[in-house]
């Protein structure tokens, strides 16, 4: 399962966020830096209304939806890169991670301490990012020393892979994050053999007051953070309110919908956040529809059939024949298979078939 981990600085609401994703109480939320050592790990449901659409059709009581990996990283500080505030220890664990949400503070509290000061999310955004890209040109340096070795025998992949890392290098010392730099795909997939922090797609979760969240867009703060990661991270951005969702976590779901409506919003964002980090990772659903469960599976962008089949058993993808596939609009509007057959909305699709988001599929297959 791949996972995104939750970082920022101490004190912007990191393991409250957590809380509120995993609707628990695992981690430590505390008015003081570092209250978060290890990692807190959490399974998060994707929101994912179509499940229960196709449960109607389905008609069975059971509906399996698709999850994503949480880890709530301790805050980092200025200096990490070179150890400080446990830095090591800190920006190992967001290596072990396969995207990032980056918790950024947009909301003003004399109650709790901001370890840097007043509310600067810029500022805070550059500290991480800062940390982040020096580690990273750390690993870069090293390896152009360990590569030049390999490339002057004459090894050509070592020659590429130096090319790239002299490319690399000073597009680092500018304090530009690796993934913004432009690279062919070839250059890309080696990349991800790098394992750099800032080749990680991340995305920026706001954490606004609960008085804000109704009109988040005209927070200051936020406004800040929605310029700023477009013009220098070419990034997403989701206002959130943890406090608001630390207050719903003991709450039944009508309780908590009563509660939001008060405060004259929908959602405080959390589901947004999920289904935006989803995305980030290049994750996206597929189901199975019968009368033993619905049930969402996930899979990469751009997966083929038999790779599609490969998450439910290992053998669909080895003795793999074909996929009957209906699209979840489709069958959601004909009401259920025997129509989408009868309207040829039912095909079947071999080995190069791309499996789109919200497909619905039957697999045939050798045993």
């Amino acid at each position: 399962m791949l996972k995104a981990g939750i970082v920022g600085l101490p004190n912007v609401g990191k393991s409250t966020l957590f809380n509120a994703l995993t609707r628990s109480r695992k981690a430590e939320a505390a008015n003081y830096p570092f209250c978060t050592i290890n990692p807190n790990v959490g399974v998060v449901v994707v929101p994912d209304e179509r499940a229960f659409a196709l449960q109607k059709i389905a008609r069975t009581n059971v509906v399996v939806p698709a999850a994503i990996e949480f880890v709530d990283i301790a805050g980092l500080v200025a200096g990490a890169s070179k150890g400080e505030g446990l830095g090591n220890q800190f920006l190992a664990n967001i290596r072990e991670v396969d995207a990032i949400v980056q918790v950024v503070r947009c909301f003003e509290n004399p109650d709790i301490v901001h370890t840097m000061g007043g509310i600067q999310p810029v500022r805070d955004i550059e500290v991480i990012t800062t940390e982040l890209v020096l580690a990273d040109l750390d690993a870069v340096t090293k390896r152009i020393e360990k590569t030049q070795k390999k490339a002057k025998s004459g090894d050509k992949e070592a020659q590429a892979e130096l090319a790239l890392l002299q490319r690399l290098e000073p597009h680092l010392n500018a304090g530009r994050t690796a993934n913004l730099l432009p690279a062919t795909e070839d250059e890309k997939a080696q990349l991800k053999l790098f394992q750099l922090l800032t080749a990680k797609p991340v995305l920026f979760a706001c954490n606004v007051a609960e008085g804000d969240l109704a009109d988040a867009e005209r927070n200051p703060f936020v406004q800040q953070v929605a310029e700023f990661v477009r013009t220098h991270h070419d990034a997403a951005y989701v206002p959130i309110s943890a406090k608001i969702e630390s207050e719903l976590i003991d709450l039944e779901p009508e309780e908590a919908r009563a509660f939001l409506r008060d405060l004259g919003v929908a959602d405080s964002g959390v589901s947004g956040l999920i289904r935006a980090s989803y995305q980030l990772l290049g994750l996206q659903t597929y189901f199975t529809a019968g009368e033993k469960e619905v049930r969402a599976w996930t899979i990469k962008k751009g997966w083929k059939a038999p790779q599609a089949a490969g998450v439910i058993h290992t053998d669909f993808e080895q003795g793999f024949i074909k996929a009957e596939v209906v699209s979840y609009q489709d069958l959601v509007n004909l009401g259920s298979v025997a129509a989408a057959r009868e309207a040829g909305k039912y095909r079947l699709e071999g080995k190069e078939y791309v499996f789109k988001d919200g497909d619905v599929a039957l697999f045939r297959f050798n045993n």
